[in-house]
C-alpha cells in the first residue's frame, strides 16, 4: 500500500519496480516494467469480439425470456443476487463498454446495479437486452477503427479499448454459462443450445463461479 501511495495510484492491480509503476491490468507493461519478454494469447480483432459478444446477449436474451417472475427471484447458492439481478447484469455489463467508450471511464457503481422493478418477468429483460443489444449494434456501425486504439480510466486503473471490449466480451460469456446451468436447474429448457463456438479464442475461466 505504501507504493501505491508513492505512485498516487489509487488501487489496485498495479505493478511497481523501482522509481517506476505501471497501473491498471495490463500484462505486456508490466512485462515491459521488469524487463521480461511477454507472449500473450492473441486477441480476437474488435469486430469479431462486437460479433461474439452480440451472439451472447442474443442468446441471454432468448433464454431470459422464457423465465417466469418466480424463477427469476431465484438466488443461487453460489451468488447471492438473484437470476433476475444476474439476467439484467448480463446486459449491463455489454452496454457498460459503450458507455465508458462514450464518456471515456467506467466506475465500479456500473456493475452493482440491480433490475429495476419495472422488470418484473424475463420478457421484461430480455425486451431491454433487445434495447441493448440495439444500441450497442448502433455504436460499432458508427465507430472508426482508430477508436479501439485508445486508453480509457476504469475504477481497477488505465485499460486499452481494445482490451476492455475483449473483457467485456468474455465477461458475459461467463455470465451466460451460469445463466444456462440455472435454467437447467429450474427445468426451463433454452431456445437453442449454449453457443460455445462464440467462446472460442476468449480468456473465460474455467471455473464456472
Amino acid at each position: 500500500m505504501a507504493d501505491l501511495k508513492r505512485f498516487a495510484i489509487p488501487r489496485v492491480p498495479a505493478v511497481s519496480f523501482g522509481d517506476r509503476a505501471v497501473h491498471g491490468w495490463n500484462p505486456a507493461g508490466y512485462a515491459a516494467l521488469l524487463g521480461v519478454t511477454y507472449n500473450g494469447a492473441t486477441q480476437l480483432p474488435p469486430r469479431e469480439l462486437a460479433r461474439r459478444m452480440d451472439r451472447i446477449l442474443e442468446s441471454a436474451q432468448g433464454l431470459v425470456q422464457r423465465l417466469s417472475a418466480t424463477q427469476l427471484d431465484v438466488i443461487p447458492p453460489e451468488r447471492k443476487r438473484s437470476i433476475r439481478d444476474l439476467s439484467f447484469h448480463i446486459f449491463r455489463v455489454g452496454l457498460s463498454f459503450i458507455d465508458t467508450m462514450d464518456q471515456g471511464s467506467m466506475p465500479d457503481t456500473w456493475f452493482e446495479e440491480r433490475a429495476p422493478e419495472s422488470m418484473h418477468d424475463g420478457g421484461d429483460v430480455a425486451r431491454w437486452g433487445a434495447l441493448v443489444r440495439g444500441r450497442i449494434t448502433g455504436w460499432f456501425e458508427g465507430a472508426r477503427d482508430d477508436e479501439f486504439d485508445r486508453t480509457l480510466q476504469i475504477y481497477y486503473g488505465p485499460q486499452g479499448a481494445h482490451d476492455l471490449l475483449e473483457r467485456t466480451t468474455w465477461h458475459c460469456g461467463q455470465h451466460l454459462r451460469q445463466l444456462y446451468i440455472l435454467a437447467e436447474r429450474l427445468g426451463v429448457t433454452p431456445p437453442a443450445p449454449l453457443p460455445t463456438a462464440a467462446f472460442k479464442g476468449l480468456p473465460l475461466p474455467d471455473a464456472i463461479w
